[in-house]
C-alpha cells in the first residue's frame, strides 16, 4: 500500500522494489495506491488488513515524523499501529537558487540572508512539507530571517524559482537537474547528513551544522502483530534488492539513494527523524490542526 498517487517518491520506490521482490519471492507483489487524508486512508487499509505478512505500507517519513505533530486526532499512532520492516531509500533535497541570486555558495547564502533580514523569501512544496521544515530548521540553527512562500508541490515551486518569483527553494534533484544543466538554476547545498552521490560537489548543510539531516526517507512498515519471521524475511530481501547494481542505477537516475536496513535500524531512523522534525515544527510555529 502506498499513501500517495502514482509517480511520487514512495510510489516510485515501491514499484522498483516490488518488481524485484516479486522475482525474488516467486510470487506476485502488487502496489496498491491509496492516496488521501494525509495518509490516513492508507494507514486504515493496513490497520484493517490481517497481520499475516501479506500486506505492507511503503511510505515516506512524513506519516511517522510530521503528521502526528500537525494533525489533531490522527486516526493512527505510529508506535501503536505499525512495525518498522526496512528503510529502503532516501531522497535528499537540494537548496537551489535562481541564477540571478547573488549568492553562489551556501556560506554566501547564509551571509546574504543575515545581511538582509526579513527581505528575502523562499519557496516550498507546502506548509508542513519536508521542504518547508528543512528551511525552518536551518533558520532556527543559523538565526536566519527569510519568509516562506508555500506552493502546491514541487510542480509549482520549481517553476516559480525558474521564473524568479522566489529566489531559492528546496527540492529533490529530478525536479531541478534539467534546469541546472541549462544554467537556469544553481545548487547551493543538500539537506542530507553527508554529501549525496547524486551531486558529490554540492556540500551538505551538515558540514556547517553538525547533525543536520532532513532528507526524506522511504521505508516499509507492517501492521503490529505481523509475525517477526516474515518481517525479518521481507527486511532481508529488501536489503538485498537495494544493493543490486541495476536497482542502484534505476534509483539514482531518479534522485533516490538506496539504503536498506533492518527493522531495528529503521525504527531508530524513525525515532531520530521524529525528534528532528519535532524541533523544526516548533521552530516554524506550526500547531496541530
Amino acid at each position: 500500500i502506498v499513501p500517495y498517487a502514482p509517480g511520487g517518491l514512495p510510489d516510485t520506490v515501491a514499484r522498483i522494489t516490488a518488481q524485484r521482490l516479486s522475482e525474488n519471492l516467486g510470487s506476485s507483489v502488487v502496489v496498491d495506491n491509496r492516496p488521501g487524508a494525509n495518509g490516513v486512508i492508507a494507514a486504515q487499509a493496513l490497520m484493517t488488513a490481517e497481520p499475516d505478512g501479506y500486506t505492507f505500507l511503503v511510505t515516506d517519513g512524513s506519516m511517522m515524523s510530521i503528521n502526528p505533530f500537525i494533525y489533531k486526532d490522527l486516526a493512527y499512532k505510529p508506535e501503536r499501529d505499525f512495525m518498522p520492516v526496512s528503510l529502503v531509500a532516501t531522497s535528499p533535497l537540494f537548496l537551489a537558487a535562481n541564477p540571478s541570486f547573488p549568492a553562489n555558495t551556501f556560506e554566501e547564502f547564509v551571509a546574504l540572508v543575515k545581511a538582509k533580514p526579513d527581505t528575502l523569501n523562499y519557496g516550498s512544496s507546502g506548509i508542513g512539507s519536508s521542504h518547508h521544515l528543512t528551511m525552518e530548521a536551518l533558520k532556527a540553527a543559523m538565526d536566519l530571517k527569510i519568509d516562506h512562500v508555500p506552493f502546491r508541490g514541487s510542480g509549482q515551486s520549481v517553476p516559480a524559482l525558474i521564473g524568479n518569483q522566489v529566489p531559492v527553494v528546496f527540492s529533490a534533484l529530478p525536479s531541478l537537474a534539467g534546469f541546472v544543466d541549462k544554467g537556469q538554476a544553481k545548487l547551493l547545498a543538500v539537506n542530507s547528513a553527508t554529501r549525496s552521490d547524486l551531486a558529490p560537489d554540492v556540500p551538505a548543510i551538515a558540514e556547517t551544522i553538525p547533525g543536520f539531516d532532513f532528507a526524506p526517507t522511504v521505508g516499509v512498515l507492517a501492521r503490529v502483530g505481523t509475525p517477526p519471521a516474515i518481517v525479518e524475511l521481507i527486511s532481508n530481501k529488501v536489503a538485498e534488492i537495494v544493493q543490486m547494481p541495476k536497482v542502484i542505477e534505476s534509483m539514482r537516475s531518479l534522485g533516490i539513494e538506496p539504503v536498506g536496513g533492518s527493522p531495528t535500524q529503521y525504527g531508530e531512523a524513525i525515532a531520530n527523524e521524529t525528534a528532528r522534525y519535532r524541533k523544526a515544527i516548533e521552530a516554524a510555529g506550526l500547531k496541530a490542526d
